[in-house]
């Protein structure tokens, strides 16, 4: 059985949703849901990472752990770099990264990449994806598309629709780029690889010294113009592991009105 940490980075600040991970889903805060989620999954230890006092005070109240960091972070990843230097976890410990607004993350995704990075030890990364089927998706800039390899490693993220499917794709009259139809799975089938799309999980595993270093290169071109800290990965030459997840992940929470649909349908 594989032996992991997680760490449930959340902050109170957010330009579209602030207080977001203390948002009321059903009669529990969204926090405690995924810390739930996390405890399912069998992680041997669940670390909230907070630089908010309000978060701290509500977290301790379900029982979790909680550990105080920097208001100065700009991603989750190096704040769970201070984490595991605060909580002195070995070089070698697989850690978890799971996102504070994905309430009701399949907890076997989340034995996934720890199950993945204890498997193939030449990867430092693990993250997972899952199939794309309405255009829409395809389209949308909120939703993180990634192209893999036939092996498994993440080759490219991207808020575009990629891969970029000519003789499917075109702009219309205002100039915008649409998609007429996806490419059917009769038409990916003729070649070995498979051009279909794939949206981002954002779960991620690491080794734990790995996150020290993620922490240590500073942010990379291609993460500044993406706003995705993945490509900082990519960008300084090192590799991520990725397939498809076990578990079909619902939407995260991005918006308010993202959490009264949730609400509605609970």
């Amino acid at each position: 059985m594989t032996d992991f940490t997680v760490v449930i980075p959340a902050r109170f600040a957010s330009t579209r949703f602030e207080g977001k991970p203390l948002a009321l889903i059903g009669d529990k805060p969204m926090l405690q849901h995924v810390h739930e989620r996390a405890i399912e999954a069998g992680a041997s230890a669940v670390i909230i990472a907070t630089d908010d006092d309000r978060i701290k005070q509500v977290a301790e109240g379900f029982g979790a752990d909680v550990c105080m960091t920097s208001t100065h972070h700009q991603s989750g990843t190096t704040r769970i770099a201070e984490v595991i230097a605060i909580r002195k976890i070995k070089d070698h410990e697989i850690v978890v990264n799971v996102q504070g607004d994905e309430p009701f993350i399949p907890p076997e995704n989340i034995r996934q990449v720890a199950d993945n990075l204890n498997r193939l030890h030449h990867y430092p990364m693990a993250t997972l994806c899952y199939p794309i089927d309405e255009t829409e998706d395809v389209l949308n800039p909120n939703i993180v598309k990634v192209v893999k390899s036939l092996g498994g490693k993440a080759l490219y993220f991207s808020r575009a629709p990629i891969p970029f499917a000519r003789g499917h794709m075109n702009l219309n009259a205002q100039g915008c780029l649409q998609i007429d139809t996806l490419p059917s799975s009769s038409e990916t089938q003729k070649t070995q690889s498979t051009p279909s799309y794939f949206r981002h999980i954002g779960i991620y595993g690491y080794r734990a010294n790995f996150v020290t270093t993620f922490s240590e290169m500073g942010d990379s071109t291609l993460e500044r113009y993406e706003s995705l800290e993945q490509l900082r990965v990519l960008e300084y030459g090192f590799d991520i592991h990725i397939e498809v997840a076990t578990g079909a992940p619902p939407h995260g929470v991005d918006t308010p009105e993202d959490l009264a649909r949730l609400n509605q349908s609970c």
